[in-house]
């Protein structure tokens, strides 16, 4: 291969640079040739090339597809004005922007946005944000967090601490992390929709009280040292795709106001739609009092998210001996990301509507036949997300490989085979995805 080929690249890469929770000696990655559309263009490690129909959108932010005309138009005229400038004493216009669109879409009287750098990092800045608030208001002795388990708010320290203590990624990390307080992950619910559209959730009535019952009990034990509730709604992301009961955020929302505490909801994952409400929140009624977002804010082009308050937590804010929330990024607010962010809000405005039910159909349907497979214990769909569980591991290579085969670029992870495509997907598209995972899985699982 010639030095400059894919197959040659990823030899190169290979032992030089760390992938997601991968090993430097472990298995060389597929080289990307080019993205258009939901397409890639990938070379395996050994020459061989694919075409492949991108079941991840990279990772879940990816919602309008590769070289969108909108995203693309957008990032060009703001690089002939500027590409970057610091946000300290200054402003511009993409920046405020982005700012009025996120509070007049979110769930709930948002009134305040800080711009951070990634997903992780908005948790951070969250997290900061409510212990700045306790202190505040007068209860400066506030400084953990009541969260669930099976849940990931990313990688960063704080962030890690609200994740998964026990099934988590973090569990190397046992020292130096913050002891946070810990509910018991609830009961799974499954979304129904009846032939005529209407929707209700199932979940079992008993467990989701006894749930109920001990969040209240936890959190009144804990209740003079919490700062506030965390929480990703409704679905579960990295933490294994578990869908919950909407009630159970209603019961959380409650017992943040019972004892003082602001509700944080995490919708870096589930926002813009992909659950099949703009916001997850908005399954239960409830609304925030901090709300983080970011993965699809930028279409999958720039990272940028985004941290929005409630007038009370900035009026406390500014009250304060800080008067200001103490965290401030080099690149806060980029002018480049944040203009190709105003875009695709404009894309999801106009068509996440009609595309999530339609992907949430033929997701529902073509995932179906995986339930009669040996090896799998469950097969669930929410909005645009389809999950295959297994009773084991999933091999992660060998269901690379065969997906590719049948032309569909998924990454599985733990015992769950996935997808959460873009949007735009066509039907066939959403057909090849879904009969690609059901054929993996039948072939390397079964």
């Amino acid at each position: 291969m010639p030095e400059g080929s894919p197959s040659s690249l990823a030899s190169r890469d290979r032992g030089l640079v760390w992938h997601p929770y991968a090993p430097l000696d472990g298995p060389e990655p597929y080289a990307v040739r080019s993205a258009s559309g939901v397409t890639l263009e990938l070379c395996a490690p050994d020459g061989r090339l694919y075409t492949a129909t991108d079941a991840m959108a990279s990772w879940w932010c990816a919602i309008h597809g590769y070289r969108n005309a909108r995203l693309d138009a957008a990032a060009h005229e703001q690089i002939d004005r500027f590409s970057h400038v610091m946000f300290g004493g200054l402003t511009h216009e993409p920046a405020v922007t982005l700012a009025e669109r996120l509070t007049a879409v979110a769930p709930g009287p948002m009134a305040h946005v800080f711009f951070a750098d990634s997903g992780s990092v908005s948790v951070e800045v969250a997290l900061k944000l409510a212990l700045q608030f306790q202190a505040a208001v007068g209860r400066p002795g506030r400084q953990r967090f009541l969260t669930i388990r099976g849940g990931y708010h990313g990688d960063t320290f704080a962030a890690m601490s609200v994740c998964d203590p026990v099934d988590g990624m973090h569990s190397a990390f046992p020292g130096v992390l913050a002891r946070q307080v810990f509910a018991p992950r609830p009961p799974a619910a499954r979304l129904v929709v009846a032939v005529t559209g209407e929707e209700s959730w199932e979940t079992d009535e008993s467990a989701l009280g006894a749930w109920a019952d001990e969040v209240r009990t936890l959190a009144a034990r804990h209740q003079g040292e919490l700062a506030a509730v965390v929480v990703e709604p409704v679905l579960q992301g990295a933490g294994g795709m578990h869908v919950y009961h909407p009630h159970c955020l209603r019961v959380l929302r409650e017992v943040a106001d019972e004892h003082g505490l602001l509700l944080v909801v995490d919708e870096i994952a589930t926002g813009f739609g992909r659950t099949g409400r703009l916001f997850a929140s908005e399954w239960s009624g409830v609304a925030p009092d901090i709300l983080c977002v970011g993965k699809a804010l930028t279409g999958g082009y720039l990272t940028l998210a985004a941290v929005l308050a409630t007038a009370h937590v900035g009026e406390a804010i500014t009250a304060s001996a800080h008067r200001a929330l103490l965290h401030g990024p080099t690149f806060m607010a980029n002018p480049l990301a944040c203009a190709v962010a105003n875009a695709s809000l404009e894309l999801v405005e106009s068509s996440w509507k009609d595309d999530v039910p339609r992907i949430a159909r033929l997701l529902h349907d073509h995932l179906a036949p995986a339930r009669d497979l040996p090896g799998v214990v469950d097969v669930r769909t929410l909005g645009a997300v389809g999950v295959v569980q297994l009773d084991g591991p999933v091999d992660v290579t060998r269901v690379t490989r065969a997906a590719l085969e049948r032309g569909v670029w998924v990454r599985p992870f733990r015992d769950l085979v996935y997808t959460m495509p873009p949007y735009v997907c066509t039907d066939d598209d959403v057909f090849r995805i879904a009969s690609g995972i059901v054929g993996a899985v039948e072939e390397v699982h079964s």
